[in-house]
Formats: C-alpha cells, structure tokens, sequence
C-alpha cells in the first residue's frame, strides 16, 4: 500500500491543478483574499498628515519600527487602518493557550472536539477585541506626542483610531478564517507571508540603491544575499529532517493462513511547532516596543532607555527572543503532541516499538524522543531567528531582512505546496476508484 501511494505521488504534476476545479477555486478564494488584505494595508486612518508621519518614521531611524513594518506588509509605515494586523489575535490566541494549560473547564472545553473549539475560539475574539482597544489606545496617543502627524489631536481622534483599529483587526481575523476553510493553507500565517513578501522587493531594492551610492559595499551585500540563499537551505534541509519510530504489529491469522507481522514507522518532525514559535515571540516582544518607540521622544526619560536597551541585535533583545522562542517550542510540542495518546493508540492497534514494553513504557520513550528533538528543534529556529539578527546590527544595514521573515515565506510556503499536494493526491484517488467503479458495473 505505501509504494503504491508513493508511485501515486510521484505521478502527480501542478499541470493537474487545471483539471481540479474544487482545488482551483481554493487556490483563487486565497489569492482574492490576500488582494484585499494588500489593499487594505493603503487605506490610511483618519486624521493623519501622511508627510509628517512621513517624516516621524525617518527621524526614527530603522530598528524595531523596521521589524514591525516587516510583519505587517507596510501598514505601519502607512499608519493604515491594519496597522496593528493579525498581532492582537495571535496575542489573544497565546492566552487562551496557556489558559486551556490551567483552567479544569477550559482542558473540558477542548476535549469536547468541535464545540468546545468554537467556545474557545469565541472567547479567543473577545481576547481580540479588548487586546486591540488597548493597543489602538495607545497607537492613538503615542502619535499625539508626535509633532504634527494628527491634524486634530483630541478625545475624537482617539475615539476613532480606537474603533478603525479594532474593525481592522478583526477584519483580517475573520480573512483568515475564510482563508483557512474556503481557500488554501493556513489563513493567518498567510497573510502574515503576504505582508512579508511584499516588503521583499522594496527591501532588495534598497539593498541595491545604497550600494550603487557608496553606502554599503559590494561585499557586504553579496554577503547578505549569499547568507539569505544558505539560510533558506537550511530552513528547508531542518523542515523536512524526521526520526523514524519503528512501529512493529505481530503475526496475524485468517482462516488457515498466518500472515507476518507489519512494520510501519512514526515520524516525529525535528520542529514540532513548525513557524508558531517565532510569530509567538515576535508579538509579544514587538508590539509593546513599537509603543514604547512611539512615547520615547516626547515622554520620561526612561522610556528612551528601555528603547536603547531593548533594541534588534542588543543583548537583552536577543536573550527575550531566544527565551520565548524556546518556551514556545516546548509548550506548542506539548499542545501538538501528546505521547501518553499515541502510545495508548499503538496499544489498542496491537502496535508497538521494537524493545519497548507498550503502554506507558513507550509514552516515556516518545516523550524521550521528542524532548531531544524538540531541545535541537528550539535551538534551529533561535539560531535561524537571532543570528541574522546580530550580524546586520554589528554591519550597521539600514534596514531590515531577518531570519524570523524568510523562516516564516519558507515555512508557510512548504505548508502551502504540501496541501495543494494532498489535494492533488486526494483527486488522483477518487479518479481511480471512478474507473474502479466503472469496470465493475461493466462486468
């Protein structure tokens, strides 16, 4: 059965995408969607002077504003009404997780399947929604302390900012939504790669601009995209690295016959919690340092410290990123993956590992395997993440081009081609048992 699925497989093409109409209209829902969402990132809020905001970000420099930018597809820059994006609900998202760790009725709650993920899921907006009326609040006054970038500073404003922000917000929730059930691939992290790639060419171009002005070398910027090119291999080669449990099942008997025992394997990916972890740690660490961003030039003193302290490549920065990214490895792998359930599975299938007693002897193997993995996992992705990081912080590089940004288009594009695949496979299979049908119906 495996060889003829892998045969299966390996006999599927893209060119078959124009004969899967269900998979074609999958394919141009998310497109769709995407366009609006890169439309909506141009629709400014009200009350903004674009040439003084203008300005704001270029007396700012480059740094966390630079990052942030990044991730929300040039909202920020744009000060558009997206400008906080996904980030309140990925935030609203890691509570409810944590929460479901330590609350009795919310565990209840997503053991119950499908209803208790709606409870959750509801509860996780209402998180969205008061996450973002913060967050705009204090979007809204850190650009009153800004000279000259609201035209009528004020109680409206704020009142304003605060309502288009919150409507943004759970616009782009509910387009994920829709992305994730009537297109392709997962919503959220789609848009956050449209975002991200939409930045690129604009990033490249910039790239190129200061090195025909004499304002980065030659070298370096063959570095950086000699780096970006490595980096992405690796990306990939850690992605798709597995350790194969060997799962052994006994002889069996029908009738007279003794057949032998089948030998199958579990794979156990080398990151579990795929691109989670760095989207987690940059929300968290990002958001609350743009803000303080915004304060630092017309507020108290320590506030352009904390700003100093906490900048990209600085290294307390690095040692919050490393250490989030860490704890969400784990804690996502542990969300992912429960071996007492495998274990208890194999046990039921009369499978087991060769060596290994079933039942709660192979959960704590499991667990001693994915902990390993998950220990190597953590420290790809941190090291993936902070050392572009460092390196352009010590080559002063004027703008921004992170590991974070090219783990996230590698990570979401891989998930993406790997549906359409499935898609493709699970159209091949209803082809077959057509003509299977047909044949039978003709004898």
């Amino acid at each position: 059965m495996a060889s003829a699925a892998e045969q299966l497989a390996s006999n599927i093409s893209f060119a078959s995408i124009g004969k899967a109409e269900e998979l074609k209209k999958r394919i141009w829902f998310a497109l769709g969607a995407l366009i609006v969402y890169r439309l909506c990132t141009y629709i400014p809020l009200p009350g903004i002077d674009a040439d003084a905001l203008a300005n704001m970000f270029a007396s700012m420099g480059s740094g966390i504003l630079d990052m942030v930018n990044t991730f929300s597809g040039g909202a920020l820059q744009r000060m558009s009404i997206i400008t906080l994006g996904i980030m309140p609900y990925i935030s609203a998202s890691i509570i409810m997780q944590l929460l479901t760790t330590m609350s009795p009725t919310l565990a209840a709650w997503k053991k119950e399947g499908e209803q208790g993920r709606k409870k959750i899921n509801q509860y996780t907006r209402f998180g969205t929604v008061l996450l973002t009326i913060v967050q705009g609040y204090a979007v809204a006054t850190g650009l009153e302390g800004q000279a000259g970038v609201v035209v009528d500073p004020g109680l409206f404003f704020r009142f304003t900012t605060v309502v288009t922000l919150v409507g943004g917000t759970m616009f782009l929730m509910w387009l994920g939504e829709q992305i994730t059930q009537r297109g392709i691939g997962n919503g959220i992290s789609l848009i956050i790669f449209a975002g991200i790639v939409a930045e690129l060419p604009g990033t490249l171009a910039q790239a190129f601009e200061l090195n025909r002005a004499g304002s980065m070398s030659l070298v370096i910027l063959l570095a950086m995209l000699v780096g970006a090119a490595a980096l992405v291999y690796f990306i990939v080669f850690c992605e798709r690295a597995q350790r194969r449990v060997v799962i052994q099942y006994p002889k069996r008997q029908q009738g007279n016959r003794m057949f032998q025992g089948d030998k199958s394997h579990l794979p156990m990916k080398l990151n579990v919690a795929g691109v989670i972890p760095p989207i987690f740690a940059s929300s968290l660490l990002l958001m609350p340092l743009t803000v303080v961003n915004m304060y630092q030039s017309g507020g108290p003193e320590w506030l352009g410290t904390v700003s100093a302290i906490l900048a990209p490549g600085r290294p307390l920065y690095i040692a919050l990123y490393v250490a989030l990214i860490v704890f969400f490895c784990f804690f996502y792998t542990a969300i992912q993956f429960n071996p007492e359930d495998t274990a208890e599975n194999l046990k039921k299938h009369g499978g087991f590992v060769p060596g290994i007693r079933p039942g709660k002897r192979t959960a704590e193997y499991l667990d001693y395997v994915l902990t390993r993995l998950t220990v190597i996992g953590s420290a790809y992705i941190a090291l993936v993440c902070v050392i572009p990081e460092i390196l352009m912080s010590q080559a002063a590089v004027p703008f921004y081009i992170g590991g974070t940004s090219l783990l996230i288009v590698v990570n979401v594009t891989m998930d993406t081609v790997s549906q359409i695949h499935s898609h493709l496979m699970a159209q091949q299979y209803e082809g077959l048992l057509k003509k299977a049908r047909l044949k039978g119906g003709r004898r």
